[in-house]
């Protein structure tokens, strides 16, 4: 389903058209930007929060998708909840069997080069008629020590984790200022803005270098009821994870609070958080997402 219809203002009329939707509740909501009226729309309460269904529609874009791991769970969380996924990841092949599995679409797109943001950008816009939500979740975090790394490595780590969240942002802006409506979310980690790992500096670099971004450009966009934040996760269950040996996570399993590692949807679930009406005064923010791992001083405060 593309789009949902101008005339639908009940849940049967909007539910026909949409076999995803969950059990909902009905209600107004209008978008205010200053004293203008600029939109009215629908809202579905689900699992106790309001999401919104700008003008009856609700398309989330996710230029920065990988086809794995935590954007494979933000994608499947937003889909769950009725809204329109596009994924993107760097082949056709691998975006389409994620959006496949979702009842949405697949696109393959570079977020290290703008201009193929912009065409995932347009694509999802002339598909759906309007851009929501972006998921910012690119991410490559290939290992190198300062003394081995080469301008090679660096370059790719930035191209990819910051750049790429700069240019998918910069790609909907166009529609999200038309609608005087949006919702951002950024992928960072604790991994540089907080805390550190060996052969992983210019990974933390990226990150770091996103929460910095988003601070200006929750600024920036605010005018146009825009808000941009990011969740910031700590050692998640993923498939790159498990690349990196049963020791390792057996190590970080024992440092964190909770003695578990997170999951995908622990993640998805803050996005998803972001993404609501009761997060729609919230901008320049993050959230922390790590079982309490940043919180000791050392590991023998978790063994006292």
């Amino acid at each position: 389903i593309a789009a949902w219809p101008d005339q639908a203002h009940s849940e049967a009329s909007l539910r026909e058209h949409d076999h995803h939707a969950p059990e909902v509740k009905w209600g107004r909501f209008i978008a205010e930007q200053g004293r203008e009226v600029v939109g009215v729309g629908e809202y579905t309460q689900f699992e106790g929060m309001y999401h919104p269904r700008k003008f009856g529609v609700w398309v989330t874009v996710k230029p920065a998708f990988r086809s794995r791991g935590i954007g494979k769970g933000i994608a499947r969380r937003f889909a769950e909840v009725g809204a329109k996924v596009v994924v993107g990841s760097r082949t056709l092949a691998e975006a389409e069997a994620v959006a496949s599995s979702l009842g949405g679409v697949g696109f393959a797109v570079d977020v290290s080069h703008p201009q193929s943001c912009r065409e995932l950008a347009l694509f999802t816009k002339e598909r759906f008629g309007r851009i929501d939500i972006l998921c910012a979740n690119a991410g490559i975090f290939p290992s190198a020590k300062l003394s081995a790394m080469s301008e090679a490595d660096f370059d790719q780590v930035i191209g990819t984790n910051l750049k790429g969240t700069v240019f998918s942002v910069a790609a909907v802006l166009p529609m999200m200022q038309d609608q005087h409506w949006g919702r951002i979310i950024v992928t960072s980690s604790i991994t540089g803005p907080i805390t550190g790992y060996p052969g992983w500096s210019h990974y933390g670099a990226s990150k770091a270098g996103q929460l910095g971004f988003i601070r200006t450009a929750a600024i920036e966009l605010a005018p146009w009821n825009i808000t941009v934040n990011a969740v910031m996760p700590g050692n998640i269950k993923t498939e790159g994870l498990d690349d990196l040996g049963e020791d390792y996570l057996a190590k970080m399993t024992a440092s964190i609070p909770l003695k578990r590692l997170g999951s995908v949807m622990d993640v998805a679930n803050a996005a998803l958080f972001f993404a609501t009406e009761e997060a729609a005064y919230i901008t320049g923010q993050t959230l922390v997402v790590d079982g309490g791992q940043v919180l000791p001083e050392s590991l023998m405060a978790l063994e006292s």
